[in-house]
């Protein structure tokens, strides 16, 4: 159940959904352009490629539920 809860969310986040169960949160995409960045080891300037992460956003239920 739980595999398939998650099969589920990321099918949909690899298509640019936004998922939501309310109440208890929403999953959706945020894509950030390439840059100029700088290795912290070596000091090097080097190009960060531009990348898509999955974020996590807790819902007000949930949160006033921990919060009581």
């Amino acid at each position: 159940m739980i595999e398939t809860f998650f099969s589920t969310i990321k099918d949909g986040l690899a298509k640019g959904d936004r998922i939501e169960i309310r109440g208890l949160s929403s999953f959706y995409v945020k894509k950030y352009k390439a840059y100029a960045g700088r290795n912290p080891k070596t000091g090097e300037p080097t190009q960060v490629k531009s990348k898509k992460l999955p974020f996590f956003k807790c819902g007000k239920e949930l949160k006033e539920g921990v919060d009581y």
